[in-house]
């Protein structure tokens, strides 16, 4: 298998971030995580097409308040290597790197944090180790079954079409700020040849846009599971968002998810809302990490 490992000086000095990188190795492939901070641990999955950075501005006032911020790169992104074969990448192999990395790192009552593609993948996380979740925080996401949005699909669409990404371009239209250059520079970091977007160009083909395709039942699992959930749960969704459209998307995992309460509306933030609204989110955090 060939694997692109982006170089090491792409990510220096990074706008707003300034987090140590550390590594583990599973199956030969150097995966790349966070961990800063001590405390309750505070999990944060990713989605497409970004990485750890974009959670930079939600992580500093948790470790400032006393907590453990932990976040991991998943196979194809950031800091992690990235085999360049698209078929390589799957739900089952996605969650299952990620699940390795995290099962070394001592992790308790730990808030799991997810948004994008890092729902299925953190969600799935969290239900198969209740042990170790103490609460939830589900942003901007979902769990697929076979049926998508208009938005989604428009997406779908545009990457099946350009497998070449134009990785700043499409974060930068998926938030409502106008991101600095040198912020745009920082998404496209880990990306720096057509090979290695291999997994961000194959994350949107993956997603099960009718029910006979794989991660249906996994996915229908972790609903089954959040049926049932009683621990604390925070559903949070931006008033902007096409592709996970307030407040319908966030409204079907309160219907879902017995301990959740009220939807709480991100104002002003679109599809990636830890950019638009990063502090604002860490402070839904902080009350949740409370309970």
């Amino acid at each position: 298998m060939d694997i692109f490992r982006t170089p090491d000086e792409r990510f220096a000095d990074l706008p707003g971030y300034d987090f140590e990188p550390r590594y583990a190795d599973i199956d030969g492939l150097r995966m790349h995580y966070v961990d800063e901070g001590e405390g309750k641990p505070v999990v944060c999955f990713h989605g497409e097409p970004t990485w750890v950075y974009l959670y930079r501005k939600v992580a500093r006032p948790l470790i400032e308040a006393g907590h453990r911020f932990v976040a991991v790169d998943m196979p194809g992104f950031g800091r992690s290597d990235k085999p360049t074969e698209r078929d390589w990448y799957t739900y089952d192999r996605h969650t299952e790197y990620v699940t390795r990395v995290l099962d070394d790192l001592d992790l308790e009552d730990a808030t799991v944090v997810v948004q994008d593609w890092g729902g299925p993948v953190g969600l799935r996380w969290a239900v198969e180790h209740p042990a170790r979740v103490g609460r939830l925080a589900i942003l901007n996401t979902g769990l697929f079954s076979g049926r998508v949005s208009k938005g989604f699909m428009a997406w779908r669409n545009f990457a099946e079409s350009n497998p070449d990404l134009p990785i700043g371009f499409i974060v930068e239209g998926a938030t409502s700020s106008d991101l600095d250059e040198r912020v745009k520079a920082a998404y496209e970091a880990p990306f720096p040849t057509p090979e290695s977007k291999a997994g961000a160009a194959q994350f949107p083909l993956i997603v099960p846009v009718d029910e006979d395709m794989a991660g249906v039942a996994e996915m229908r699992a972790v609903m089954d599971e959040l049926s049932r959930w009683e621990k604390p749960a925070l559903v949070a969704f931006s008033d902007s968002d096409p592709v996970f459209p307030y407040p319908k998307a966030g409204q079907q995992f309160v219907d879902l998810i017995p301990s959740a309460g009220e939807q709480v509306r991100i104002e002003g933030a679109a599809h990636f809302l830890q950019e638009d609204r990063g502090e604002e989110i860490a402070g839904h955090l902080l009350r949740l990490l409370e309970h």
